[in-house]
């Protein structure tokens, strides 16, 4: 990695699909996280090389028993690896990144930027899932099996108006309908529950009726209002 960086970073970035000055942010901030004590049993695998591994492993999607030749580390500590330093980004970076609005003000700010762009007036974010393949899970039967005829954990996202991530649920069964994904989310329970802090029903452009503020959702089988 030193030499690629040193002597191609078009090389560099595309192998990480980030150039070197994010690559030494990210590790600058990540690193401590990540960093083991050497031992007299043997030396820790430096903190670099594990985030180069985890980077390149996310923007390949390549197996880890296809990596360890290459990086010349076990595929099982390959996977002890990404995990490891995935959730040390996630730790790290969530609160930056990935803010939930906690007032009715930074509500009203994501409403008003979906209707200056796409003219969706009082939508406070939007909605959508994805089926992530996994290997079946012991002893869970066909509840993972998806539709698509694969197995699947479900990713529950929303995005603001420019799609940035404000929200995400993560490990939802494949075999789920969306509306069982849905009510199984913590989202839900909040916008039950009053925890969002949603702005206060208001007329809609050129009308007199207050209008609820909600959610838009990428699926045509419900939309999810907030009351």
């Amino acid at each position: 990695m030193v030499e690629l960086r040193r002597e191609d970073t078009t090389a560099f970035t595309n192998f990480l699909r980030m150039p070197p000055a994010m690559f030494d942010e990210l590790l600058t901030r990540v690193g401590p996280r990540i960093t083991k004590q050497r031992t007299y049993y043997r030396a820790p695998i430096e903190p670099g090389m594990k985030l180069a591994i985890t980077l390149r492993h996310l923007a390949s999607g390549s197996k880890y028993t296809d990596m360890r030749y290459g990086w010349r580390v076990p595929h099982n500590t390959i996977s002890l690896i990404v995990r490891e330093v995935c959730r040390a980004i996630i730790e790290e970076y969530i609160d930056e990144v990935m803010p939930v609005p906690t007032t009715k003000a930074e509500w009203r700010r994501i409403a008003d930027e979906y209707y200056q762009k796409w003219n969706f007036p009082h939508t406070c974010g939007s909605l959508d899932g994805k089926h992530v393949a996994c290997k079946c899970p012991p002893a869970s039967g066909s509840t993972y099996f998806n539709y698509k005829k694969f197995y699947s954990v479900v990713l529950l996202a929303m995005v603001d108006a420019d799609y940035k991530f404000l929200w995400a649920d993560i490990g939802g069964r494949g075999a789920a309908s969306d509306a069982q994904v849905w009510n199984d989310s913590d989202l839900q329970e909040a916008i039950i529950d009053g925890d969002l802090k949603l702005p206060d029903p208001e007329p809609l452009p050129h009308d007199t009726e207050d209008l609820p503020y909600f959610f838009i959702v990428c699926c045509s089988s419900f939309l999810l209002c907030a009351f």
